[in-house]
């Protein structure tokens, strides 16, 4: 990914991510027939478990064998059950994204 297009990314925490999320959460009190979220939802968290590790040995493949439109689909695909899993622990984003900023925080150089 080109410079131009990381600077359009949300500087907090890439939007769609919290979009993701919101929507998660709106399915657990009103769930929608036929909606894969719900039945992830309705599996239970062992399954969401086992979903996010397949997930992510795909991306872990796609990226080893250089399949670099493959890595952006299960790159995705990881992400989303990434937010499923934390919408059914349940931890919030905000929780994700603070730890993150801190860990930044710790690791810049001394100015």
């Amino acid at each position: 990914m080109d410079q131009e297009k990381c600077d359009n990314i949300d500087s907090n925490g890439a939007g769609i991510i919290q979009e993701v999320y919101g929507v998660v959460k709106d399915r657990e009190k009103n769930p929608v027939e036929g909606s894969y979220t719900n039945y992830l939802l309705d599996k239970g968290i062992d399954y969401i478990l086992k979903k996010v590790g397949e997930e992510c040995v795909e991306t872990i493949i796609a990226c080893k064998n250089n399949q670099l439109d493959e890595l952006v689909n299960e790159a995705a695909d990881l992400l989303y059950h990434f937010v499923v899993m934390c919408a059914a622990a349940p931890i919030s984003l905000e929780e994700v994204f603070a730890e993150m900023r801190e860990r930044r925080q710790s690791d810049a150089p001394d100015n």
